[in-house]
C-alpha cells in the first residue's frame, strides 16, 4: 500500500509541475491583457488540464496503480478541493513556489487518491479519508473569513 501510494505521488508531483509550466506558457503565449483573450486563456487551460488528466490515467497503470482511470478520477477530485482550500491561502509572487505548490499539491492528491482507491483499506477508513478532505472546504471558509473579514 505504502508503495503504491509513493507511486502515485510520484507521478502526480511530476504531473503537477508539468501542468504547471505548461498553463505558464500556454497564459505566456496568449498574452491575455485585456477581457478579449480570457475565452481562449481558460480554455487552453481547460484542455491542458484534460490532456494531463488522461495522461496520468496512463501514467498511474504504467507504474502498476490500478485502476489507473479511476485514481486519476479521485486524483482531479481531490485536487479541486485543494484549489478551493487554497483560496484561503496567501499569495507569493515566487514562480517556484508555484511549482513546489503545484507538485507537492498534486502529490498529496495522488496519495489520498491511491490510499483512497486501494482495496485492502477497510471501508472505514476510506469513508474517514473521504469525510476529512472535504472537511477542509469548511475548514478553509473559516480562515479566509478570519483573515478578509465577511
Amino acid at each position: 500500500m505504502w508503495g503504491r501510494m509513493g507511486r502515485a505521488a510520484a507521478v502526480c508531483a511530476a504531473l503537477g509541475v508539468l501542468w504547471w509550466a505548461t498553463v505558464r506558457l500556454a497564459w505566456a503565449g496568449i498574452g491575455c491583457e485585456d477581457w478579449g483573450c480570457l475565452v481562449p486563456a481558460v480554455g487552453s487551460v481547460v484542455v491542458i488540464t484534460l490532456a494531463l488528466l488522461a495522461g496520468s490515467a496512463f501514467a498511474l497503470e504504467r507504474v502498476d496503480v490500478r485502476p489507473g482511470r479511476r485514481v486519476a478520477l479521485v486524483v482531479a477530485g481531490v485536487l479541486v478541493v485543494f484549489r478551493l482550500v487554497g483560496e484561503a491561502l496567501p499569495s507569493w509572487t515566487s514562480s517556484f513556489a508555484h511549482a513546489v505548490t503545484a507538485g507537492a499539491a498534486c502529490a498529496g492528491a495522488g496519495a489520498v487518491a491511491a490510499f483512497g482507491t486501494e482495496p485492502r483499506v477497510a471501508r472505514r477508513w476510506k469513508v474517514t479519508t473521504a469525510v476529512g478532505v472535504i472537511a477542509l472546504i469548511p475548514a478553509a471558509l473559516v480562515v479566509s473569513w478570519a483573515r478578509f473579514g465577511a
